[in-house]
């Protein structure tokens, strides 16, 4: 019995490029696996012609030549290995595993050999190059030249476009060189070319991906989508996989291909083709093949006629000439009762399904997960919702996939499948005891408040509350610090010929005043400062109680805004977006609106419109005028109430800087009440009345700024005009 090698980090050639990828190395074959694309080539023992070892940069590799004349290269192996290798070779396939030479003069003129699907480009007995036949895409010919055009690979960081041999003419020869060379390239090389009868067709085939109505023409070696725009022809060989599944109202059913490479529209690479079928559009296929070439070509696989709805007739066909099967739903049975389960991937909706070896998500923009691929999977609440949930994808290469707004019910059935699968869920509690240990909110009521939630609004609640009471110790140390607008008993005091700046003052002096020592002493100090908090408060509760009762109410009167270019677009289109996308939420209208908005290429109508509903905006302004007790009146009034408090407290920043006992004249002339003038007369009594004095003042300023608030315009005048009066008799006194 002979031994199995396994080898990872090897990479195979595909389309010019090294593919890294996993190699398995058996008595009856040869197994290499990408790992990107998780696509699996074999190679039978009985079908190897020959095997080499090739020398690379560090490495070496395998070159493996088959009867039928494909060359498969294989390199990662390390020099260690080349022994055991070449061992298990011998033993298992019978072949020497020889050394292929190249030729590394930098020669540029040799001999081509046809071997089979490979161009040989030789020097004497070494290989300069190989050029593997199927990467051709096209051959051209010209006087003694002929060109070769490869096909092109998306993952190749650089690309070889095309090839030219010179040939020179032999005058003996009876067949032309040219000719000749080409007809060797055209035998192997896989041009597309819709030459020939094609198998089958299939008229008005509905394709999300690549969106639009296309009819399907299959030949033995491509298929061809032949649409109003585009047009695109797909070789069988850059098919990976065939998935048939059901949609999820049962009604209809989906066909989807995945390819590598994949096709292109201009800078747009779609990866998969996904095919949407009514289950009751039946067809029916006369093939055109003869009974022996249908039992020769196809193993009897095919029937020459062949009938039943369109989606199994064409899977047929494709499964036959792809050589693939078709990849079904697994056993997983969602909550709705198929395999289908709703969700939304980035900025579309669609549905996940999972599969007996990993998931596929339809349809925009598909994506096809294996479960070799993943790392971890994470079950999250969804939007603070205690009714959908999340379903996290972590990658072994560290991409995230994530699967919003699955329906709560779905999170059992999906867990259970996970488990099943021994897929490594990221927040499994610690007994492990099933999808009861993790939290997503027990509660099938949508109106029970989140406690997240609750919890805001009450640190919300306690925040507004602080507001409102204040803090002792931070209003105590602003007094200390800083009274830009203070103007009651430290003013007095100030202004006081008997009064004292500071303690120390008072020390010094021998503690004088009206009242005695007594005034300045620490138990006065603390009473006046509580006195003046608890004013305070009051002030700021009865100012915060006005402000509320002034608010702006809405007028119902005026003139709507204007309304956007996209807005006025999504209204009209907002019905064409809910039946291109069945089952698509309110919520994800506005979203879907903005991707198709941003690839509308003409605006021109709707920004017309905006503009029109613009200028009627404006026009309806110029003839508005707001509704009494709209506001704007309370507006005016404020606004004069803060100029007339400005410049009540105007007079005492200018009195502070005078440092003087007794107030001057200016002050008397700028003061608008009665009282001013007294006590500029009462100015050298003792302090206890001078405070009392004080106080009254301030209880009259407060006053008479809550009826300022509350007074009318016309009021407002009349109260203004009367101070002016008051001013004018002052100034002659």
């Amino acid at each position: 019995m002979v031994e199995t090698l396994e080898y990872s980090d090897i990479s195979a050639e595909v389309r010019g490029v090294m593919s890294a990828g996993r190699i398995k190395l058996t008595e009856q074959n040869i197994v290499f696996k990408n790992t990107k694309t998780g696509k699996v080539d074999q190679i039978a023992a009985e079908e190897i012609d020959l095997i080499n070892a090739q020398k690379f940069v560090g490495t070496w590799g395998l070159r493996v030549f088959t009867k039928s004349g494909a060359l498969h290269r294989f390199t990662g192996f390390r020099d260690s290995e080349h022994e055991k290798l070449s061992k298990f070779i011998k033993d298992a396939y019978a072949q020497d595993m020889v050394e292929k030479e190249m030729c590394v003069k930098g020669w540029n003129w040799g001999t081509a050999r046809f071997m089979g699907s490979v161009l040989s480009f030789d020097k004497d007995t070494k290989t300069i190059f190989e050029v593997p036949l199927s990467h051709v895409s096209q051959c051209v010919t010209g006087k003694n030249e002929v060109t070769l055009e490869f096909h092109q690979n998306d993952d190749a960081p650089v690309g070889l476009l095309e090839m030219r041999f010179h040939i020179p003419a032999v005058e003996s020869a009876d067949e032309d060189p040219v000719e000749k060379f080409h007809q060797n390239v055209m035998n192997k090389a896989s041009v597309i070319s819709a030459s020939g009868e094609s198998i089958a067709i299939f008229r008005e085939i509905h394709i999300l991906t690549p969106r639009g109505r296309y009819d399907i023409k299959i030949f033995s070696t491509f298929f061809q989508l032949h649409g109003k725009t585009f047009d695109y022809k797909i070789p069988m060989d850059s098919v990976l996989r065939l998935f048939m599944l059901p949609h999820k109202d049962s009604r209809q059913m989906f066909f989807v291909l995945s390819l590598d490479p994949p096709i292109k529209q201009g800078q747009t690479r779609y990866h998969f083709l996904v095919m949407l079928f009514a289950p009751d559009e039946e067809t029916s296929i006369e093939l055109p093949f003869s009974e022996s070439e249908l039992r020769d070509k196809y193993d009897g696989k095919l029937e020459k006629e062949l009938s039943g709805p369109v989606y199994e007739v064409m899977g047929k066909i494709m499964k036959v000439l792809i050589g693939r099967k078709i990849t079904g739903p697994g056993n997983f049975i969602g909550h709705s009762g198929t395999a289908a389960v709703g969700c939304s991937f980035k900025a579309a909706a669609g549905y996940l399904y999972p599969l007996e070896r990993g998931f596929i998500y339809i349809h925009k923009p598909p994506l096809h997960i294996r479960f070799e691929e993943i790392s971890t999977v994470n079950f999250a609440r969804g939007g603070g919702s205690t009714r959908s949930f999340d379903f996290e994808v972590t990658l072994k290469n560290g991409t995230v996939h994530i699967f919003s707004s699955i329906e709560k019910e779905e999170y059992p059935k999906m867990f259970d499948f996970c488990s099943q699968r021994k897929l490594h869920v990221q927040n499994m509690g610690k007994d492990k005891g099933g999808y009861k240990d993790i939290d997503f909110g027990d509660s099938d009521n949508e109106n029970e408040p989140d406690a997240y939630l609750a919890r805001l609004k009450a640190e919300a609640r306690e925040k507004e509350e602080d507001d409102d009471d204040g803090d002792d110790s931070d209003e105590e140390s602003t007094d200390e610090d800083f009274k830009p607008n203070e103007n009651e008993s430290d003013v007095a005091e100030e202004y006081d010929s008997n009064a004292s700046s500071s303690d120390s003052d008072s020390d010094a002096s021998g503690g004088g005043g009206g009242d005695g020592g007594s005034d300045g002493s620490p138990k006065k100090k603390h009473k006046e400062k509580s006195r003046e908090k608890k004013e305070k408060k009051e002030r700021k509760h009865k100012e915060k109680e006005r402000t509320r009762k002034t608010s702006k109410k809405k007028d119902s009167n005026r003139p709507k805004r204007a309304t956007t270019a996209f807005m006025l677009w999504l209204n009209d289109t907002r019905e064409t977006i809910k039946r291109d996308n069945p089952g698509i939420k309110v919520t994800e209208i506005a979203k879907k609106g903005g991707e198709m908005w941003k690839e509308l290429k003409d605006k021109s109508k709707w920004e017309e419109l905006a503009n029109k509903d613009k200028q009627r905006y404006h026009d309806e302004m110029r003839n508005y005028k707001p509704a009494a007790g709209d506001g704007s009146d309370d507006e005016g009034n404020s606004s004069k109430s803060s100029k007339k408090r400005k410049s009540d407290t105007s007079p005492t920043k200018k009195a502070n800087t005078s440092g003087s006992g007794f107030k001057s004249k200016e002050y008397i002339s700028d003061d608008d009440s009665s009282s001013s003038a007294e006590a500029n007369k009462t100015a050298s009594e003792p302090e206890k009345k001078k405070s009392k004095s004080g106080d009254d003042e301030h209880s009259d300023k407060e006053t008479k700024k809550a009826s300022d608030n509350e007074a009318s315009d016309e009021e407002s005048n009349a109260s203004a005009s009367d101070d002016e009066d008051d001013d004018d008799d002052s100034g002659s006194d």
